[in-house]
This record gives structure tokens, C-alpha cells and sequence, in this order.
């Protein structure tokens, strides 16, 4: 059975950090694209950042470029999303999310089947 679950949301002031790790199981992480979506009340899900393909070709949304970072552990099964310089607009539950590449370079939602239920992150001071 295929699951991503996250953990590592909260609350954090502006400039903080936080780093939201996910954990899969039920299959192997190392072949699949991997993704970090995020939906903000009253807001589409929007693509944050992506591994769109095995060969690492990574994309960033222009809102959190130099500030957040993508990646795994293939030997622990893992992603992680880490974020730095939080600010209050990146409040939203974020969502990790896997599928066996090609996926469009674009981190499009619907683009990936396997999700995680998600976790809060709030950025206020």
C-alpha cells in the first residue's frame, strides 16, 4: 500500500525556519518524482517545488527560490522540503507528493496520484 505522510509543520515567525520532512512507504522513493504542494485558504494548490524526473531536474515556484530546498534520502525513504526566511504568504497546508516519472517540468498537481494528508505551516508574528 502506497502512503506519504508528513510531519514537521507549525508555527514559526517571519524569518524563521522550518523543515517538513515526508515519509513514504510502500514503495521505493529512489524512481519516482517527488513533489511539495502547498494550498493556502480560498487559493488553487499550487506547486512549491519538484523532482520532475530521475535525472534530478528540479523546479522551484519564483515565490520560494533561494529560500526553500528539495530533497531525499532514498536509503531512509524520505523527502524533505526545507525552508528558510519563512514569510507570512507562505502560510498554507503543504502536501508531499510521489509518481513515477516523466512528470511535467512544470510541478503540476495533477500531475501526482500519491499524496500525503498534509500539515499546517503558519508564519506570523
Amino acid at each position: 500500500q502506497v502512503q506519504l505522510v508528513e510531519s514537521g509543520g507549525g508555527f514559526v515567525q517571519p524569518g524563521g525556519s522550518l523543515r517538513l520532512s515526508c515519509a513514504a512507504s510502500g514503495f521505493a522513493l529512489d524512481y519516482y518524482a517527488i513533489g511539495w504542494f502547498r494550498q493556502a485558504p480560498g487559493k488553487e494548490r499550487e506547486g512549491v517545488s519538484c523532482v520532475t524526473s530521475i535525472d534530478g531536474s528540479t523546479y522551484y515556484a519564483d515565490s520560494v527560490k533561494g529560500r526553500f530546498t528539495i530533497s531525499r534520502d532514498n536509503a531512509k525513504n524520505m523527502m524533505y522540503l526545507e525552508m528558510n526566511s519563512l514569510r507570512p504568504e507562505d502560510t498554507a497546508v503543504y502536501y508531499c507528493a510521489a509518481d513515477p516519472p516523466p512528470v511535467r517540468p512544470m510541478c503540476v498537481a495533477i500531475d501526482f496520484r500519491s499524496w500525503g494528508q498534509g500539515t499546517q505551516v503558519t508564519v506570523s508574528s
